[in-house]
C-alpha cells in the first residue's frame, strides 16, 4: 500500500465478543479526545473497537500539511479495508463519528454489519440546510442508532422532526449537546455526562440487536 493510502489502525479489547469498528470526523483522527473517550468506554462493555485514520488525516500526521477528504468511494474504501482485515465471524458493527457516521452507513451492506451508527449525522453541509442527506441512512440493517445533539447545527430536532428518516432509524437525542456532544458551560454538566450517556445507548442497543437477531 503506498504511502498516500496508508489506514493507521489502533485496537482496544481485541478479545471482545463484538467487533465495533469506528470512524472519525473529518477534522479531527483517532486519537481526539472523543474517538478516545468513546472507544475505552465502549471496550469495557466485552466489545473490541478497532479505529483507524482516513488516508487523507494520516498524510496530515505524517506532514502536517493539512488537505480536505477525498470523496466518498474513497473513504467507503479506507473502512473495508479495515473490515477485511478480519477472517473470523465476529459480529461486526460500524459506528462513526460525522463525516466517518456517513461511511458506516453506506458501507454497511457491503460489509455485512448488524447495524450502524451515527454519532452526530451531519444532515446537511455547514450552512446548506436544502442539502439533505437523508437518503445516505437508508440500508438493510435490521435496525440502526443515530445519536444528535439537540443544539447539533447540522441537524435539530425540529428540522429532523421534518425529515423522512428509514423506518429502521432509531433516534437518540442528547439534551444540551452541540454536534460533538458538548454541552453549554452555562448547563453545569460535563461533556463526559453527555458522552457517557451516548455510550450506554450505544450498548444498550447493540446489546438489544444482538438478542433480536
Amino acid at each position: 500500500m503506498k504511502a498516500s493510502q496508508r489506514v493507521a489502525v489502533q485496537h482496544d479489547n481485541p478479545q471482545g465478543a463484538i467487533r465495533v469498528v469506528f470512524a472519525h470526523g473529518a477534522g479531527a483522527g483517532l486519537q481526539s479526545d472523543f474517538m478516545q473517550f468513546f472507544a475505552l468506554a465502549l471496550a469495557l462493555n466485552d466489545i473490541e473497537v478497532v479505529r483507524f485514520n482516513f488516508p487523507y488525516w494520516q498524510q496530515f500526521m505524517d506532514t502536517g500539511i493539512r488537505r480536505p477528504p477525498p470523496r466518498m468511494a474513497a473513504l467507503c474504501h479506507s473502512m473495508a479495508t479495515v473490515v477485511r482485515e478480519f477472517s473470523d465471524a465476529k459480529p461486526l458493527y460500524l459506528i462513526g463519528k460525522s463525516m466517518g457516521a456517513r461511511v458506516a452507513f453506506q458501507c454497511a451492506d457491503e460489509l455485512g454489519a448488524k447495524a450502524a451508527i451515527a454519532l452526530g449525522f451531519p444532515f446537511y453541509p455547514s450552512g446548506k440546510p436544502e442539502r439533505l442527506r437523508v437518503t445516505e441512512l437508508a440500508n438493510h440493517c435490521q435496525q440502526n442508532l443515530v445519536i444528535q445533539g439537540t443544539r447539533d447545527p447540522l441537524g435539530r430536532p425540529q428540522q429532523v422532526a421534518g425529515y423522512k428518516l428509514p423506518t429502521n432509524i432509531m433516534l437518540h437525542w442528547l439534551e444540551g449537546g452541540d454536534h460533538s456532544f458538548e454541552p453549554t458551560k452555562r448547563s453545569g454538566i460535563s461533556r463526559e455526562v453527555l458522552w457517557q450517556e451516548a455510550v450506554d445507548v450505544m450498548v444498550q442497543f447493540i446489546q438489544h440487536v444482538e438478542q433480536t437477531s
